[in-house]
């Protein structure tokens, strides 16, 4: 038989039919090796993610004065929800309180007999500011917080005057008597209470002892404003609630500013960071400007006037950005504190939130400014072993006072169908999810001397 021979026509056609189908599926093979070979090109990439899990956008959810609805009506709604939030508090008024609000300086008699003779100006102002607040007059905490306000806006001669105004009442009373300013009346929040919310995931941050205007204290009274604050709230809660605080009055006071940040890492104030702008409570600017900087923070103040669909608007915004954190700064609620909103348009903003959560970091002030700082302090380094992945992952900042857990996005194989991650004696297993650049994973990871080791799951 010869080596080649004649085929009948249709096993020819049928034979060459069968080399074009192999021909065409070798061509399939090499293209899909091919493309995994390209999106494997990414395997071992590893980066940091600007926020937690890799959101769009994170929200901190902040209360001020620590008033009772915000614990009775509206934490409530968080919880069932799981949502975590920052109370502000101001210790003094709360039950089985150590520090009082006290005055530092000369007797009180002798500010008002030399308040005849010599009128207030700069040079005495801050001894008078906090003098004031003690007077046994009607209204000492309001002249007190109009004068503090006055100096603030940079309306000197008109602060002067209210406190002027002020020690004419005391001499007309002809009383030397110190008064505690009284902040809060009513029912109060108790500390067992405060720390089962704490518990609960909550933070509770220093709002001061009993709310003065600090811009117009002398030092002596800012400070123990200040550190009795933070201490009662250590006493209390424990040092992790002592990160971060917010002066009273949303104050940016230069001088006010150097001493608390001195006692607290973090304020809701301001936050002077060279990858941070703040847009805080009074701009009128919106986020997407390009400012050059790695994060926004956007502090809105709900007020009454504030209707639901604005506040929404505010969500909006951030899911049109990739690195604008709301910071939202409530106070009263139905009716008990300032600029009181009914506790059910909590429930419809909150609920909004929920929605769209896939995308939305929603965390305490403290945890957002700690990921923050902590991924704009790293040190990332990812070596490949084979087929095997292993990470180290450092910072340069207090790893006693920083542990929040980064988010770390690691490129893996495309035919990596389960990934295990192990960090000392704690591992966990991710399904691999895809993007444009290739098959990645995503977990959390806590910086220190310990390497993250990532390997397919057989």
């Amino acid at each position: 038989m010869p080596l080649f021979y004649k085929l009948p026509y249709q096993m020819v056609k049928s034979t060459h039919s069968m080399n074009r189908t192999v021909i065409f599926s070798l061509c399939v093979m090499v293209a899909l090796a091919s493309c995994s070979k390209d999106t494997d090109q990414s395997f071992g990439e590893t980066r940091i993610t600007k926020w937690q899990d890799d959101k769009t956008a994170a929200i901190s959810i902040t209360y001020d004065d620590a008033t009772i609805n915000q614990f009775r009506k509206v934490l409530p709604i968080m919880d069932s929800l799981g949502l975590k939030a920052t109370f502000y508090i101001n210790t003094t008024d709360i039950p089985g309180s150590q520090f009082a609000p006290k005055y530092f300086g000369r007797p009180l008699i002798d500010i008002i007999k030399e308040s005849a003779k010599t009128p207030t100006t700069l040079d005495n102002l801050f001894e008078r500011a906090s003098a004031l607040r003690f007077l046994d007059i009607e209204n000492a905490i309001e002249a007190h917080n109009s004068a503090g306000s006055l100096f603030e806006q940079g309306k000197k001669d008109e602060a002067f005057k209210v406190v002027d105004e002020a020690f004419a009442k005391a001499r007309r009373k002809n009383s030397g008597r110190e008064v505690r300013p009284v902040l809060l009346t009513g029912e109060m929040i108790t500390w067992d209470e405060i720390r089962n919310f704490a518990k609960n995931g909550h933070e509770f941050g220093n709002h001061t002892i009993s709310h003065p205007r600090l811009a117009v204290l002398s030092e002596a009274n800012l400070l123990y404003e200040l550190e009795k604050g933070k201490e009662e709230i250590f006493n209390q809660l424990g040092p992790e609630h002592t990160f971060s605080a917010e002066c009273p009055f949303g104050t940016e006071d230069e001088r006010v500013m150097a001493y608390a940040h001195k006692i607290h890492p973090a304020l809701r104030n301001r936050m002077p960071e060279p990858f941070l702008v703040e847009l805080n409570r009074a701009s009128t600017e919106l986020p997407g400007i390009d400012h050059g900087k790695e994060y926004v923070q956007w502090q809105r103040g709900p007020l009454k006037r504030h209707g639901v669909p604005e506040m929404k608007s505010w969500v909006d915004t951030l899911l049109t950005h990739n690195n604008v954190w709301l910071v939202l700064t409530f106070h009263g609620v139905d009716g008990v504190g300032w600029e009181a909103k009914p506790h059910q348009e909590h429930r419809e903003y909150f609920a909004y939130m929920k929605l769209h959560e896939t995308k939305l970091w929603i965390a305490t002030f403290k945890d957002v400014t700690k990921y923050m700082r902590e991924r704009m302090n790293a040190s990332l380094k990812a070596e490949k072993q084979g087929d095997r992945i292993s990470v180290t992952l450092s910072h340069s900042l207090d790893k006693n006072l920083y542990d929040v857990p980064l988010t770390l996005k690691t490129y893996v194989k495309s035919d990596w169908k389960e990934v295990k991650i192990t960090q000392g004696n704690q591992s966990l297993t991710r399904k691999p999810q895809t993007d444009q650049e290739g098959t990645y994973i995503l977990y959390p990871a806590m910086p220190g001397d310990t390497a993250i080791e990532i390997a397919s799951v057989d």
